[in-house]
């Protein structure tokens, strides 16, 4: 059992690693991550559409989220278990949101790196993956398979 253990240490410090060079080789590191956070949700409670669902919902605990919205990146960009929260329950029930919101935080995020990421490559890593993000709230909060019953489909 210890060598499974030291096995799988060893594993998660190599991706670690990996992850740290990955983002080291396209200019990312902590700092990126707060300037990353701060500016963007500084542009989304001025979005006419955006913020006032997220202001809703976050009125009176903006500095925790931010806090939490950092370990999140942190934790995807250089895979270090910063965060461990449940971003699935986290969305759920929040008043007002839509499927029709997603794209419009994406062409945010997208707008906010061209003003501060450090390079294209940066740029490209932190979209792919908020395009992963987007989708996979998107289907786990309103996805309804009835609609992709063949049958459903013939009629």
């Amino acid at each position: 059992m210890n060598n499974e253990l030291q096995g799988r240490a060893a594993h998660v410090a190599g991706i670690r690693e990996r992850a740290d060079a990955e983002m080291m080789a396209i200019g990312i590191d902590e700092a990126f991550i707060g300037l990353l956070v701060e500016t963007f949700y500084g542009r989304v409670l001025s979005h006419p559409e955006l913020g006032p669902v997220f202001d809703a919902r976050l009125s009176g605990r903006w500095p925790e989220h931010m806090e939490k919205m950092k370990s999140f990146w942190s934790a995807v960009a250089f895979r270090n278990g910063a965060y461990g929260g449940k971003p699935v329950q986290a969305h759920l029930g929040i008043a007002n949101m839509t499927p029709e919101l997603f794209p419009k935080w994406l062409e945010l995020f997208a707008a906010t790196l061209d003003d501060i990421a450090p390079n294209k490559e940066a740029k490209a890593w932190f979209m792919a993956t908020a395009e992963r993000i987007a989708r996979s709230l998107t289907l786990s909060l309103f996805y309804n398979p009835a609609l992709d019953d063949p049958a459903l489909k013939r009629s």
